[in-house]
């Protein structure tokens, strides 16, 4: 059984193509599934551009975020894997056929669509931040991610269930699901697609957002290699404050507490790092 769950929010003008085409595809493969759509507080009418489709349409009063919305349509989901998609016809839903297989027949424990294919719309004033993002999440998680936050993907429901304390409400919910599945060893697959431009409304991804998902990869990554963020910073103090301690040596013939300071503060920093590097491992080792 496998559930395709599709968070809406002001998404009337495309979801009901996208629903046809997801069926469309879905029926010849001979495949138990269901869809479910999540309407997150939608004003204009999502809900009831659905009637007549075979979907389960899940409610909420107001609108709380890309990650609640899937969080609702999985705890709804009868089905073991779990596959996502937009509801603004960016995704090509015909690759979902091509994630389950990979998970069933290779042993994914998630297939990720990366948007690396021949047709990528992607605006240009988002790829800056993208591709600064990338570089941050493969240096912490220490592996090549082609596509950190895509929102075509199938996982197993129960790894969902086991991160579900870490997963947010907002659009973060699959950088944090990508991290934490690479961090703790599990397979994830990239399938390169294709990124379609929108069918209709607007991006409900916000410049300020780019901030919110610096601070998410750094706190992900805490939470499983805190090491990856510990040791680099305490090595900039360490190393800033000796050579601010030799240079006023030679220069002034003295030592200055800013030189002090920032070694001490580094070495510090490091030992922070240890234990907390420590406790997390002893909590994965109990579990």
């Amino acid at each position: 059984m496998i559930s395709v769950i599709i968070p809406a929010y002001n998404e009337a003008d495309s979801i009901a193509g996208v629903v046809d085409a997801l069926r469309a595809v879905m029926e010849p493969t001979g495949l138990s599934y269901e869809v479910i759509v999540v309407d997150d507080g939608s004003t204009d009418g999502t809900a009831a551009s659905l009637v007549g489709k075979e979907v389960t349409i899940m409610t909420h009063p107001e609108n709380k975020g890309y990650g609640a919305s899937l969080k609702t349509g999985i705890r709804g989901a009868g089905g073991d894997t779990i596959v996502i998609t937009d509801a603004d016809g960016t995704y090509p839903v015909s690759e979902i056929p091509g994630l389950v297989r990979a998970m069933d027949e290779e042993g994914y424990d998630m297939v990720v669509g990366a948007r690396t294919g021949k047709d990528v719309n992607i605006p240009l004033v988002r790829r800056p931040a993208k591709w600064i993002l990338k570089k941050l999440a493969d240096y912490l998680s220490e592996t090549k991610i082609p596509d950190l936050n895509s929102g075509l993907r199938a996982f197993r429901k129960d790894l969902a269930f086991k991160y579900f304390h870490l997963l947010p409400s907002g659009f973060s919910f699959t950088t944090t699901i990508t991290l934490a599945l690479l961090s703790d060893g599990y397979n994830v697959k990239f399938t390169p697609i294709d990124y379609l431009s929108r069918a209709g409304g607007k991006s409900k991804i916000r410049p300020r957002d780019f901030t919110n998902f610096m601070l998410l990869i750094v706190r992900v990554i805490c939470y499983f290699n805190p090491l990856k963020v510990f040791l680099p910073v305490s090595l900039v103090f360490i190393g800033w404050g000796s050579i601010h301690i030799v240079e006023t040596m030679l220069r002034e013939h003295r030592v200055t507490e800013a030189g002090l300071l920032a070694v001490l503060l580094g070495f510090q920093m490091a030992f922070m790092g240890l234990i907390t590097d420590v406790m997390v491992r002893r909590d994965r080792w109990v579990k």
